[in-house]
């Protein structure tokens, strides 16, 4: 059976229905310290050990995304039912977080957006990164404080 729509239109369709960020915005709104603010990386494992992520991200895999913002699901993650915060998703070239932005709009998250270019344009900017290592031992401190 050939598919009706391709994935490119799947992107544009989801682009079309969410908030889309610069990586200048998000850039901007995590140097001013914006409590709102929450960005999270839905790259897989082998992403992050390879290329690092944004510091203070929080790491969700778009595999388990919709689970995790659920509070019915058995994986629901608490950090998700925070209504004050806004979630900004980011992948590797911001194709599979339009498409995750528009799912989780369609679960009736409100407070959710992605920014245009991914993980590759945060790098191209020269946005600052930091390792996976770095991370978990920065988020490991952190919890037994």
């Amino acid at each position: 059976m050939p598919i009706t729509k391709s994935s490119k239109a799947l992107v544009e369709e989801a682009t079309s229905q969410i908030t889309t960020y610069t990586v200048a915005q998000v850039r901007e709104r995590l140097q001013s310290g914006d409590a709102r603010l929450q960005v999270v990386d839905i790259r897989d494992p082998r992403e992050l050990e390879r290329d690092g992520t944004v510091p203070g991200a929080l790491l969700a895999p778009r595999g388990m995304l919709e689970f995790w913002v659920d509070p019915e699901s058995p994986y629901f993650k608490p950090v998700f039912g925070d209504e004050s915060k806004e979630f900004v998703l980011f992948c590797g070239a911001g194709w599979r977080s339009a498409l995750a932005v528009k799912a989780l709009q369609d679960m009736g998250m409100t407070n959710v957006a992605h920014f245009d270019g991914g993980f590759g344009a945060w790098l191209k900017a020269g946005a600052p990164t930091e390792s996976l290592e770095a991370h978990k031992a920065r988020h490991k401190a952190r919890a037994s404080s």
